[in-house]
């Protein structure tokens, strides 16, 4: 059974609320973390939360200016910075003391950045298609699309914008519309936005693209980690993800068909993940 959470942040110009979904026993002492990647939402991870439930408390935020979280007031707040105090005023309200974290992209950034830190909660690590470097060209076709607001006639229409950018891999349709409606919102007029801040890209946008080179905090993590890479990805690359896995307790999976980044929505890719975190 699925149920909503929040808790009141603080950042550098106000308070905001951050939400998130949480499946499983609220008393399971075993935490799992699931943070989506830069224009999504927690709601991408249904899939595997109902089926990590068994074992885990799972609970999926919505990362500030995402999906039904506040906005930030001041937009260069989008940061790094910004999302760890986030996350750990959510770990407070769960009263949490460990986790393990699976991150999509961005949100296998930020729990890099987590496991890094002297005395992390942060105990098994699932990387999903990010690395120890982000390359530049991935950046610049980020870039291409992050930040615009168009504007939809249908749902139809907006999920078909989504499926140009996203090579999530071979989904049905059904799971397509699920990833859909949940980055969906309707605005005045009735039409359809992406769910959304706009703002997110700033930040992003600010200076010039260049590779990210993210080995230090890399190096600092301690814990087990699984590198998943989808086949065709350009911010995962094979020599990337062949470089982290000479790391030791590092295991990687690629999947084939998938691109940046796989979804996490496919039996084989749940049993690997799940095989990995319960080992």
């Amino acid at each position: 059974m699925m149920r909503e959470g929040s808790a009141l942040c603080l950042d550098p110009h106000g308070f905001h609320r951050m939400r998130w979904t949480e499946w499983g026993d609220r008393d399971n002492p075993r935490v799992l973390v699931c943070v989506h990647g830069l224009t999504r939402c927690g709601r991408d991870f249904d899939y595997l939360a109902e089926r990590m439930a068994d074992s885990y408390r799972v609970v999926c935020p919505d990362i500030a200016g995402r999906g039904r979280s506040d906005w930030l007031a001041d937009k260069a707040d989008y940061g790094y910075p910004v999302y760890c105090a986030d996350i750990v005023t959510m770990l407070a309200a769960l009263g949490a003391a460990s986790i393990d974290w699976v991150g999509t992209s961005m949100g296998g950034i930020l729990g890099m950045l987590l496991a890094a830190q002297p005395r992390t909660p942060v105990g098994k690590l699932v990387l999903n298609d990010v690395g120890c470097v982000v390359p530049k060209a991935s950046l610049e076709r980020i870039a291409t699309y992050v930040g615009r607001d168009p504007a939809f006639e249908t749902l139809e229409a907006l999920e078909a914008a989504m499926r140009a950018v996203s090579p999530f891999g071979n989904l049905t349709p059904a799971q397509w519309g699920h990833l859909a409606i949940h980055v969906a919102r309707r605005d005045d007029d009735g039409r359809w936005r992406f769910r959304y801040d706009p703002g997110i890209a700033l930040p992003f946008k600010a200076g010039p693209l260049a590779d990210v080179d993210l080995r230090p905090f890399w190096k600092a993590v301690r814990g087990p980690v699984l590198v998943v890479r989808g086949a065709q990805s350009d911010l995962l690359t094979a020599d990337i993800h062949a470089e982290m896995l000479a790391r030791p307790g590092t295991e990687g999976l690629v999947v084939a068909d998938a691109g940046h980044a796989p979804v996490l929505m496919d039996g084989a890719q749940v049993a690997a993940v799940r095989a990995f975190l319960l080992a």
